[in-house]
């Protein structure tokens, strides 16, 4: 807050005390010092809540405020996150979208594609076994299982089991 707005709420006795070379005057330069940094933190604010502006730190707790912290293994700091930050990123921005498709095919498999950064993932549900999804992970997703078997956990419909098969690598 700058001086001159800090010294507009004061009672007209002090407004009139308040002169260069005070000790008033001083004093409300000093609060101005004061306040700048958490104004300019204010200013920004909106930054935070932003999945691609936010802090690499503040991403993973945007994960947990739009329920896509399923991804995120460990919530401790120290731990390595299972997929780069700018994924997690993707998956924030689009958390809406795979909140209203969560259970479906589509939700699942574009959870999936948004993590991974790949495409390729085929959802069966075999007629012969109601209730049963097959998720169809491509070869080149090998390395990511983890984060894959998290996510089909979490996005499959709550009354299906579920299988995950990796493709065999094609010549």
């Amino acid at each position: 807050m700058r001086r001159s707005a800090i010294e507009r709420l004061l009672p007209a006795a002090y407004q009139r005390a308040c002169v260069p070379g005070s000790v008033l005057w001083t004093l409300l330069d000093v609060m101005e010092a004061l306040h700048a940094p958490d104004e300019a933190i204010l200013a920004e604010v909106d930054a935070l809540f932003d999945p691609y502006r936010a802090p690499d730190a503040m991403v993973v707790r945007l994960t947990g405020w739009v329920a896509m912290d399923h991804v995120v293994a460990s919530p401790r700091p120290d731990t390595p996150l299972p997929l780069p930050v700018g994924r997690l990123r993707d998956l924030v921005a689009d958390a809406a979208l795979l909140a209203r498709w969560r259970g479906t095919p589509y939700g699942m498999r574009r959870a999936l594609e948004l993590a991974t950064g790949m495409v390729g993932f085929a959802i069966d549900e075999p007629a012969e076994q109601p209730f049963h999804v097959v998720v169809r992970v491509p070869a080149a997703a090998a390395g990511q299982l983890a984060v894959i078997t998290r996510i089909v956990e979490a996005e499959k419909p709550a009354s299906a089991t579920v299988e995950i098969v990796l493709e065999e690598e094609s010549p």
